[in-house]
């Protein structure tokens, strides 16, 4: 399985690697998992529907950061990516804290996969 980034995801990797400093190593624990099981997962990650593209486009609700000590799954971080099973790539589309901004940003992903 390939995992690869937009540059719109480094950028937000980046603003909240300020905040949140263990972020790189959370996000390759994410990795780990999404390499074995990279579909949606409930209550942990769900297909976002209606976008009007193919693509599978799944959100990550529950992000386990050892920065939010005592929160554990319930940290608040959000990742959306795209799932191709036939190439068996994901693309990692967002990264946000649910405090910063209430749903992902659908223009973004119909940009990037129309």
């Amino acid at each position: 399985m390939i995992i690869d980034e937009l540059a719109e995801f480094n950028k937000d990797l980046r603003h909240l690697l300020k905040k949140y400093r263990t972020l790189n190593d959370d996000l390759a624990e994410v990795k780990t998992i999404l390499k074995k099981k990279p579909e949606e997962r409930p209550p942990f990650s769900f297909r976002i529907d209606n976008l009007g593209i193919e693509t599978c486009v799944i959100k990550v609700k529950k992000i386990a950061c050892k920065a939010l000590k005592g929160k554990g799954v319930n940290s608040g971080l959000r990742l959306v990516y795209a799932h191709f099973p036939n190439e068996q790539k994901i693309i990692f589309i967002e990264l946000y804290h649910k405090n910063d901004k209430k749903n992902e940003d659908k223009k973004r992903i119909t940009d990037n996969f129309k």
